[in-house]
């Protein structure tokens, strides 16, 4: 096992450059002495990830890096490809949630051993939503990397959800382009092809 070696970012301008030299990338928004960033740091420490880069950035110190992206809660997981913002995670996650991120492994759960197609998912929510967070940790709890958005900090996002859906309500769940309004579990299952 690889262990995670961590680069320490101190601006966003670093961060710019450090993405400009790679297609793919990832930074940790953590705060240092924090129970959850410390729970993340340790657990992505012990993930076994291929390149052993990663950028990490405590937003006690750095004040540039969370603001310009909108994170309001560390620890927050950023995932980048060419230099563009692709997948937040936010929260202390498990050893193996970060796995799977990190290695861009499809899981495959059908008995043919074919590999799926990754969906692009994306969950509308707000932090004081209970049915939001229920699933989110549903989703991470088979293993699907999706965007998660927090509609009452982002009004853009907010708007272009109710654009797609007629629904103001939260949680919602844009996968590939289909709206899941609340915690739908069969319908997730569905268009996810959990069985």
């Amino acid at each position: 096992m690889i262990i995670m070696t961590f680069k320490t970012i101190h601006s966003y301008e670093e961060l710019a450059s450090d993405l400009q030299q790679h297609s793919h990338q990832f930074l940790l928004l953590y705060k240092g002495l924090s129970h959850n960033s410390d729970c993340a740091v340790g657990n992505l420490e012990k993930v076994d990830h291929a390149n052993s880069g990663f950028l990490k950035a405590d937003v006690s110190k750095v004040r540039d890096i969370h603001t310009k992206f909108g994170i309001g809660s560390v620890p927050t997981l950023l995932e980048f490809e060419n230099e563009k913002l692709k997948n937040v995670v936010k929260g202390c996650q498990t050893v193996e949630y970060y796995n799977t991120i990190l290695n861009q492994k499809n899981i495959d759960r059908s008995a043919t051993g074919n590999k799926k197609q990754t969906k692009r998912v994306k969950v509308y929510s707000t932090q004081t939503c209970p049915w939001c967070t229920r699933v989110k940790e549903y989703l991470r709890s088979q293993n699907i990397r999706f965007t998660d958005i927090d509609v009452s900090k982002n009004q853009s996002a907010a708007d272009a959800m109710v654009a797609k859906s007629g629904q103001r309500g939260v949680p919602q769940t844009d996968i590939n382009g289909r709206m899941v309004i609340g915690f739908d579990k069969n319908k997730i299952d569905t268009l996810l092809d959990i069985k």
